[in-house]
C-alpha cells in the first residue's frame, strides 16, 4: 500500500492518519460499490473514514468526455476568455470545459455567473462569486490535458452525478463511512457529499487541507481517514 510523506495530521486536538488506497485504473466500466469491497472493505477499522475522489466516481460513471468529441460553441469560446488566468491550472479557461459547465448547468447560469463575479470583481474587490452563482457543479469539472492518469490526459470530466444519492447507495452497499470530495491544489477541499453529518465533513475537510493523495499518476482514487486514539 503507498505512503504519504506526512500520513498524520492534526486537527482541533485530534490527530489523524490518512491512508490511501491503491487500485487499478478506473473506467467506466467498474462498479463503484465493487472497488470500494475489493479494496476499502479489508483495510477499512471500525471508526474510519474511507473518501472518494469525485473525478473517479465521475469517471466510473461514464462521464468522462474526449474534448474531441465536444463541439464548442461561441458563447463557450467567449465565456472561457473571461475566466481569471491561474498559475495552478486551466479550469473553465478551457473552451472544452467551458461547454461542458454549459451542459451541466446551462448558459443562462453561466452568463448570470460571469456578470455577478465582474461586478464583484471590480466593485467589491471579492473573488470567487462565479462558482456561488453558476453552481458548483461546475468547480468540479476539470479539463482536458490536467490528468494525471494519461489514459484520460485527453478527456475532460465534470463532477459525478447525483454525488448526495450515489454516497448514500455506496455506503448502504459496502457498510463503510463514505463522502466523495474534491481535493486539489487549488482551493481548500470540499466534501461534496457523505453519509454522515456536516460537522464531520467539515472535519474531513480540515484532515485533507494538504491534498495527501496528490494530482499525478498514483491511482489511489480513494483514501482513509483514521483517527489515532
Amino acid at each position: 500500500m503507498p505512503k504519504f510523506k506526512n500520513p498524520v495530521i492534526s486537527v482541533g486536538g485530534r490527530r489523524f492518519e490518512r491512508i490511501p488506497i491503491k487500485t487499478h485504473v478506473l473506467t467506466e466500466k467498474d462498479d463503484f460499490a465493487h472497488v470500494l469491497l475489493k479494496y476499502a472493505r479489508p483495510v477499512a477499522w471500525p471508526g474510519d473514514i474511507v473518501f472518494i475522489s469525485e473525478t473517479a466516481l465521475a469517471i466510473t460513471q461514464g462521464r468522462a468526455i474526449h474534448y474531441k468529441t465536444i463541439r464548442v460553441s461561441l458563447l463557450a469560446r467567449l465565456l472561457a476568455k473571461g475566466v481569471t488566468k491561474s498559475k495552478y491550472g486551466v479550469g473553465l479557461q478551457s473552451p472544452y470545459a467551458m461547454q461542458v459547465a454549459i451542459r451541466e448547468v446551462g448558459a443562462f447560469r453561466l452568463l448570470l455567473g460571469a456578470v455577478v463575479s465582474a461586478f464583484c470583481k471590480f466593485i467589491l474587490r471579492r473573488h470567487g462569486d462565479f462558482y456561488e452563482v453558476a453552481g458548483l457543479a461546475t468547480k468540479m469539472i476539470d479539463a482536458e490535458h490536467t490528468m494525471g492518469i494519461e489514459q484520460y490526459y485527453d478527456y475532460v470530466i465534470p463532477g459525478p452525478a447525483r454525488p448526495a444519492d450515489t454516497i448514500h447507495k455506496l455506503a448502504t452497499e459496502t457498510h463503510l463511512d463514505l463522502c466523495v470530495v474534491d481535493v486539489n491544489d487549488i482551493q481548500k477541499p470540499w466534501c461534496i457529499a457523505s453519509s454522515f453529518d456536516h460537522e464531520t465533513e467539515r472535519l474531513v475537510e480540515k484532515a485533507l487541507v494538504d491534498n495527501p493523495l496528490g494530482q499525478g499518476g498514483q491511482c489511489t482514487p480513494m483514501g482513509i481517514i483514521r483517527e489515532l486514539k
